[in-house]
């Protein structure tokens, strides 16, 4: 018997797994100074400016700020303009606005985002089986209603429903997220869901903690993969390999 017959669900984690930022964070960002006349602001610096404004905002006001209702783009509007303090740029306000808008925009449209070839056949591979997939990401509502669609991964022809933690309030490791989806796909038994993802901590361990099956994809080789395999994980280089893998009548 092959994995894929015991299933009835399929959850899908976004980046990493189906889609990858293309170049780094900070080059977007200095393209936007770049676009409205300012010289360019050191990219390193900027990145690791962002990481550190992220974090913040995140420990803060987790899931985009969902708890305290903190519109989306003022979720933003905050953090990119700390990325650009913390990195030694602290523009006056016509000029940040100006910058934001332009960053706030290509974040939210599919430039900054490649799909890995193996993405769309994957999952309109297994709605063709007829097993429901789910996207579960730590990811805020444009993802779902921009992003992925411009992107070539529609709900309805690649995705069933999304659990997105900027519409839950809920984020992983919270296994709440999965049980979540489990309830969304029609209260399935976690024994007949499985979930791919590309973190140990956020993606195989809550998924598994609430009883579903866990399947890791290790795409640009992480020195992690070796621990994960070492603790138990199935772990694949990419979706073509999960198809395979899926189908086989033993699994190893």
């Amino acid at each position: 018997m092959s994995m894929l017959s015991k299933l009835r669900l399929i959850t899908v984690d976004v980046t990493g797994t189906l889609i990858a930022y293309k170049g780094e964070l900070g080059d977007y960002y200095c393209m936007a100074a770049k676009a409205i006349g300012l010289p360019c602001p050191d990219y390193k610096r900027v990145h690791e400016g962002f990481k550190q404004a992220y974090t913040e905002m995140a420990t803060k006001h987790p899931c985009f700020g969902f708890a305290e209702k903190i519109p989306n783009i003022v979720w933003w509007k905050t953090c990119v303009r700390d990325s650009f303090v913390r990195a030694g740029y602290d523009y006056d306000e016509e000029t940040f606005e100006k910058v934001f808008r332009r960053v706030y925009a290509t974040f939210g449209s599919s430039a900054p985002y490649t799909i890995f070839p193996d993405s769309q056949p994957f999952l309109r591979w297994l709605r063709g089986k007829g097993v429901i997939v789910g996207i579960v990401s730590n990811a805020e509502y444009r993802y779902q209603d921009v992003i992925l669609p411009a992107l070539g991964l529609h709900k309805g022809s690649e995705w069933d429903f999304g659990v997105f933690s900027g519409l839950e309030g809920v984020e992983k490791p919270d296994p709440r997220l999965y049980e979540i989806a489990l309830e969304r796909a029609g209260n399935i038994a976690p024994e007949e869901a499985l979930h791919i993802g590309d973190s140990m901590r956020k993606d195989y361990i809550p998924a598994k903690s609430v009883g579903m099956h866990g399947l890791l994809l290790d795409r640009f080789q992480t020195p992690d993969a070796r621990s994960w395999r070492e603790s138990g994980a199935i772990v694949l280089p990419d979706l073509i390999a999960a198809q395979e893998w899926l189908s086989s009548e033993r699994q190893s």
